[in-house]
C-alpha cells in the first residue's frame, strides 16, 4: 500500500526554486552580487480586471505576469488558468523557465503568467472575454521581441489565438510571433503538440543508453495522462516499452502485462477518465509512483515525489515531464539510492524548444516540415543531455544540480557580459 503524500506539508514552490538555484550557485562559487540578481525576478505585474459574465454580472479577476531574467533574450513562458494560481507559483515557474531555456541553450529568458480562475466554471464566451481583457492588461510587457506567452495548465491553442488577435488589434496589424502554441492555420508550428513528450522520450533514450538499459521491454508508469503523458505513452510503446500504469486526476489503472495507449486514449475520450479501462486494476496517483517499473514519468503536478514516498520508488529512471514533481528532500533520497533522475528543466524542455522553432518561423514567415522540426529537436535535446551528464560526472553531483549548473552558468555569463545599466 502506498504511503500518504500529504499536500499540507508540501514546500512553498518559490522557496523550492530558490533552494535549487542556491545549490547550483554554491557549486559554481557564484559571485554574491550575481546571486542577488539571479535569485529574484526582474519584473512582476499584478492586474485586477473586470469581466462581464453571461448573466450580466461583473466579476473581477486577478492575474500575474512575471519576468525572471532577460539577459539571454526575450522572456518565454506559459499562461495558466487555475483557482490555485499564486504570485509565488508564477515566480517559481518564471525562474524555472529561465533555467530551462538556458539548459537547452535557446535564446530566451524566463517568464510566466497566470489568472486565478476555475475555467471549468466559465462558458466559452466568458473565457474569451477574460483572455482578451487579461491580454490587454499585460500588453505593456508582452511582444515578439519582449515576452512571448504560450499555453500552460487549462489554456490551449484557442487561448493563444485570442491573445494573438487581441494584441494584433491593439497594433493594427497581425503579429503572430507574440505567442506560441497557436493553431497551425494562424502561424502555429507542426510538431508543437507532441514536443514536450517527444523531448522527454529523447532524454529517456539518452539516459537508457548511458545506463546500459534496453528500453525494449522496460516497464513504464506514467502519472498524468494529459497531453504530455498520453503522447509519451504512445511514443514509449513505439520504442518497445511496456506501459504498465497510467493515471489522471481521477485515479489510475495498472496492468503488469502492459496497456495499449491508443485504446486507453479512446477510452478516456469516451468516458472522460482512464479509470475503468477493461482488464486493469485501479490504483491511486500516489500508489502509481511506487509500482514495480524501470521508468517512472511524473507528468502531472508539483510535489508528487516527497521524502515520504521517495524511499519506495522502484524505478531506475525518473523522467520529469511535469514541472517540479520532486521536492528537494526527495531529490537527495533518490540520488543516494542511485535512481537516475532526468530533471524537469531538461526533460520537459522539448515544449519550449519547439515553441522557439515556432517563433523563428513566425518571425521569418517561413515554415518548416515536421521532419525538420523533430530532427532539430532531437539534436538540441541530445546536446543538452550530454552537457548536463558531463557536468554531473565532472562535479559528482545529481543530474538536477548539474542541469542548474549548466543553466545558471550560461545566464550568469550573459548577465556579467552585459553589465549593469546604467
Amino acid at each position: 500500500m502506498a504511503s500518504q503524500n500529504p499536500v499540507m506539508e508540501a514546500p512553498n514552490i518559490w522557496a523550492v526554486a530558490q533552494q535549487q538555484f542556491d545549490a547550483a550557485a554554491d557549486q559554481l562559487d557564484l559571485d554574491d552580487g550575481l546571486r542577488r540578481v539571479l535569485r529574484v525576478p526582474k519584473r512582476e505585474l499584478t492586474v485586477n480586471f473586470p469581466v462581464t459574465m453571461d448573466n450580466g454580472r461583473v466579476e473581477v479577476f486577478t492575474g500575474y505576469r512575471v519576468q525572471h531574467n532577460l539577459s539571454r533574450g526575450p522572456a518565454k513562458g506559459g499562461i495558466r488558468y487555475h483557482q490555485d494560481v499564486s504570485l509565488d507559483e508564477v515566480r517559481a515557474l518564471a525562474m524555472w523557465m529561465t533555467w530551462k531555456c538556458a539548459c537547452v541553450n535557446i535564446p530566451y529568458g524566463g517568464g510566466k503568467g497566470g489568472v486565478i480562475v476555475d475555467p471549468k466554471q466559465l462558458s466559452q464566451r466568458e473565457l474569451e472575454g477574460l483572455t482578451r481583457r487579461f491580454t490587454t492588461e499585460i500588453s505593456p510587457l508582452i511582444g515578439p521581441d519582449r515576452d512571448i506567452p504560450a499555453p500552460d495548465v487549462n489554456t490551449n491553442a484557442q487561448t493563444m489565438a485570442w491573445i494573438m488577435d487581441t494584441f494584433s488589434m491593439h497594433h493594427g496589424y497581425t503579429i503572430s510571433g507574440v505567442v506560441t502554441g497557436k493553431p497551425i492555420s494562424i502561424g502555429g508550428s507542426l510538431g508543437r503538440n507532441e514536443a514536450t513528450a517527444r523531448g522527454a522520450v529523447y532524454t529517456l533514450l539518452d539516459a537508457s543508453a548511458t545506463l546500459g538499459i534496453d528500453l525494449r521491454g522496460s516497464r513504464v508508469a506514467i502519472q498524468g495522462y494529459g497531453n504530455a503523458g498520453s503522447i509519451a505513452a504512445q511514443l514509449l510503446a513505439n520504442e518497445g516499452c511496456a506501459v504498465v500504469a497510467v493515471s489522471d486526476s481521477t485515479g489510475g489503472i495498472h496492468n503488469p502485462a502492459g496497456l495499449d495507449p491508443a485504446k486507453v486514449n479512446a477510452w478516456k475520450r469516451e468516458h472522460g477518465t482512464v479509470v475503468g479501462f477493461p482488464g486493469t486494476d485501479e490504483v491511486t496517483n500516489a500508489e502509481l509512483l511506487e509500482l514495480e517499473c524501470e521508468i517512472l514519468v511524473p507528468a502531472a503536478l508539483e510535489n508528487q515525489i516527497t521524502r515520504y514516498n521517495a524511499p519506495r520508488i522502484k524505478a531506475r529512471i525518473v523522467a520529469e515531464a511535469a514541472n517540479g514533481p520532486t521536492t528537494p528532500e526527495a531529490d537527495a533520497i533518490l540520488y543516494d539510492r542511485g535512481v537516475f533522475l532526468i530533471p524537469d528543466i531538461l526533460c520537459n524542455a522539448g515544449g519550449v524548444t519547439v515553441s522557439y522553432f515556432e517563433w523563428v518561423q513566425d518571425m521569418q514567415s517561413f515554415f518548416w516540415t515536421e521532419e525538420r522540426i523533430n530532427e532539430s529537436l532531437k539534436g538540441i535535446m541530445d546536446r543538452a543531455f550530454g552537457s548536463v551528464h558531463e557536468m554531473a560526472k565532472r562535479h559528482d553531483v545529481s543530474m538536477r544540480t548539474a542541469a542548474y549548473m549548466v543553466a545558471v552558468a550560461r545566464v550568469a555569463e550573459a548577465t556579467t557580459l552585459r553589465g549593469l545599466y546604467p
